[in-house]
């Protein structure tokens, strides 16, 4: 058997791994690289593998950097099933839809400066149309529901808690070159213990090999009731000074966890009294997704659910209202009261927060709030790397509101949580790959694993690179 690491290789973006075993290519995730944009398109289009040659794509959760190259996929020849949960799938067809919308516009945006400097046009990534195409490879499975895959190789998907549908793999193989039975566990994004909406990842007991990822290795969180705090108490100073509170957040998890516990801040009295606003078509689309899967809740959230109070909306309250269309987007620009907008996407790299960015980030009595992990070379991470200047759409502005991050939010196991989850293991992994972290993240979660846990064998896989195991 090969594992070959195509993606996300000590970095936190364009997840996809091939294992080849028993003459069949399987392949874990088809995220989009996400970066500097003439480098995420070239990397993005072209596949180091052929399409074609494909099998059976395992999706582990709907996020873009995990599913985002999909339609692409298929478009070049894929034409095998692609297997996820419910959720993931209903998901899916929301965010790979928005997705081409999105690669569309960019081109159009693109050709007509090339028009200018009389270069050719270039295609866009994928269309909304390819992204419609790709769903129908769809098929769905619930956790824990072992399916064969190809010839030797069972599937059972444990829930992760990172988000909505997301999902542990597990490969249970047949190895007919090395006559041995060998179970394979991919991590996915790994939830916290403890967060909201969410249950708590899947505690398994059994792998030989293991790839984690290793996104906030070397870095903890602070306890979630620590950041809501924080939430309120930032709003609050802005409402002070007049301002405004512009929240860019990933559409998919980070808005309804938002939602969340603003409305635990509302319901506490802990909100100064001022509208809140998701302006975001895909937030309100991915929100009726959540609406619609409630067998992925915690105890908390189907108490919400069950209430009575009108107020105990899981995913709203009197003070929150949604916003779909331009129109209604546009008029947030011209409110005169303090105001919270929360907008996609959440590395602030397109769609209608770039729009609230441009027409807020040069007021000193605005905030612009972060709650997730930001990747280099997008425009959240200038921002709170407190660059002075930033060019959106083009044009250079002067950055004078405040900028801040609150990490608490993140979706993501830390460093603790992940060596927790190791920890568990009863027939412990002969090696583990650590995937999906910078190489510093990476490096101290490797130190840990071999040092504190005792694990011999902790790579830390380059682009490209395969191994036999």
């Amino acid at each position: 058997m090969r594992i070959i690491f195509e993606g996300a290789a000590q970095t936190v973006t364009g997840s996809q791994h091939l294992i080849e075993v028993n003459n069949v290519r399987i392949l874990l995730d088809c995220g989009l690289f996400q970066g500097k944009r003439s480098e995420s398109y070239e990397r993005n289009l072209k596949f180091p593998f052929d399409p074609a040659s494909i099998d059976v794509l395992v999706l582990s959760h709907a996020h873009i950097d995990h599913s985002g190259n999909i339609p692409n996929l298929v478009k070049s020849g894929f034409r095998g099933d692609i297997i996820c949960t419910f959720a993931t799938r209903d998901l899916c067809a929301a965010m790979l839809r928005d997705s081409g919308h999105i690669h569309e516009k960019d081109v159009e945006f693109v050709n007509k400066r090339r028009a200018r400097r009389g270069e050719p046009p270039v295609e866009p990534l994928y269309t909304e149309v390819d992204a419609i195409h790709s769903l129908a490879n769809f098929i769905a499975i619930g956790y824990e529901r072992p399916r064969q895959i190809a010839p030797g190789v069972s599937l059972t998907l444990y829930d992760a808690g990172h988000m909505l549908g997301s999902a542990i793999v597990a490969l249970d193989i047949a190895d007919q070159k090395s006559k041995r039975d060998v179970r394979l566990v991919f991590s996915g994004d790994l939830g916290r213990a403890g967060m909201p909406i969410l249950r708590d990842p899947t505690l398994l007991q059994e792998a030989d090999l293991l790839i984690l990822e290793s996104t906030y290795g070397g870095r903890l969180h602070p306890p979630i009731e620590e950041s809501e705090k924080d939430l309120g108490q930032i709003i609050t100073h802005t409402y002070r000074r007049r301002g405004r509170v512009i929240v860019p957040a990933f559409a998919v998890g980070r808005t309804q966890q938002l939602v969340y516990s603003l409305n635990k801040l509302y319901l506490s009295h802990d909100l100064p009294a001022m509208p809140i606003f998701v302006d975001s078509p895909l937030a309100v689309d991915v929100t009726s997704v959540f609406r619609a899967h409630p067998e992925a809740y915690d105890e908390e959230a189907v108490e919400y659910i069950t209430h009575k109070d009108p107020d105990k909306d899981v995913f709203g309250f009197s003070r929150l209202q949604y916003v779909r269309s331009v129109e209604d987007s546009k008029k947030l620009n011209f409110l005169l009261e303090p105001c919270v907008i929360i907008s996609a996407s959440g590395m602030a790299e397109a769609g209608r927060i770039l729009h609230h960015l441009k027409n807020n980030i040069e007021d000193s009595r605005n905030t612009i709030l972060f709650t997730g992990w930001q990747a280099p070379d997008t425009l959240g991470r200038r921002l709170i790397e407190g660059q002075p200047r930033v060019r959106i759409f083009g044009e250079e502005y002067e950055v004078k509101a405040q900028v801040v991050s609150l990490e608490g939010f993140s979706g993501h196991a830390d460093h603790q949580g992940l060596l927790d989850w190791v920890r568990v293991f009863k027939q412990r992994p002969e090696q583990i790959f650590l995937v999906h972290g910078e190489p510093e993240a990476a490096q101290a979660l490797a130190d840990d694993l071999r040092g504190g846990l005792g694990y011999r064998e902790v790579h830390i896989p380059m682009l490209h690179q395969s191994f036999e195991v």
